[in-house]
């Protein structure tokens, strides 16, 4: 279920777009804008190449788009950690280092929950659907980002400067890691694609390039509105399931993607943004 170049590159242009606007938007307004950066982005056209990919298959296309939820709850984990992690090798490794240890750390967390959870929702697929599957790891990852966002220390915005070709090699490191995995997703069974196109690429990218250049407190603080907004991907892959099969993928891609947006993104980012500014989540109070 290989996909067309064109899938390929098009999940790379958007996923480089949405690098560099994501940090851009961090670090003039600060971290409580991160939920409203997670739109459903490199999903879409990863949906759209899987539904190809598969001639329409529905009971493919449908373990596939489950595991979706299941990625961006690894996903909701993997910003978790930026949070955990500094605290347990500031005192052992030099501060320069530091960033680059989380980042290994991080994406070596991932793969392994990633592998676990593949091969734990393909033992329990005969017995529990996949779309069950989806629907739990959602509520979770929505339960898991409230929390994050009502109990964050701060969210502040950049002080840095930062130059143009730094902000361009963010797009193009981020765009080359999200084209790779849309490419393995495309050669890969239904739930690993369904894992692998959410790969964090772009949160990675985010995180190590907001720290470089600003700090630590400015990556940190934007976790829990990513966190939080991320699960509008899922809701995007869930909703991507009936209208496929009924309006096809290019007019169904729409669909998904503006439900999601309106009913989930919305909401959620004027919530994050009010919660942060009013102070439950910003250390003021």
């Amino acid at each position: 279920m290989a996909l067309e170049p064109s899938g390929i590159i098009l999940s790379s242009v958007m996923a480089g777009v949405v690098a560099i606007l994501a940090t851009v938007l961090i670090e003039r307004w600060g971290g409580a804008i991160g939920g409203i950066i997670t739109l459903p982005t490199t999903i879409v056209p990863a949906s759209i190449g899987i539904w190809i990919g598969i001639s329409g298959d529905l009971e493919l296309f449908t373990a596939a788009m489950s595991m979706v939820p299941v990625g961006m709850l690894l996903n909701v984990l993997f910003l978790g950690s930026w949070r955990v992690l500094p605290r347990y090798f500031e005192d052992i490794i030099e501060q320069r280092y530091l960033v680059y240890a989380v980042a290994f750390s991080s994406v070596l967390l991932w793969l392994i929950f990633a592998s676990i959870s593949t091969f734990s929702v393909e033992a329990i697929s005969p017995f529990v659907g996949p779309v069950v599957v989806g629907i739990c790891a959602v509520l979770l990852a929505i339960v898991l980002g409230f929390l994050a966002v009502s109990s964050h220390a701060n969210a502040p915005s950049g002080t840095n400067s930062v130059s143009i070709i730094s902000i361009i090699s963010r797009g193009v490191a981020a765009g080359g890691a999200i084209g790779l995995a849309v490419w393995i997703a495309g050669l890969g069974l239904p739930f690993i694609s369904g894992v692998v196109s959410v790969f964090p690429a772009i949160f990675l990218t985010t995180m190590v390039s907001l720290w470089l250049a600003q700090g630590r407190a400015v990556p940190v603080g934007a976790t829990g509105p990513m966190m939080l907004g991320s699960a509008s991907v899922s809701i995007y892959g869930l909703i991507s399931i009936p209208i496929f099969s009924i309006y096809g993928p290019w007019v169904g891609s729409a669909i998904a993607w503006f439900s999601s947006v309106i009913f989930y993104s919305v909401p959620i980012g004027i919530w994050t943004w009010r919660t942060i500014d009013v102070g439950y989540g910003d250390g003021t109070t």
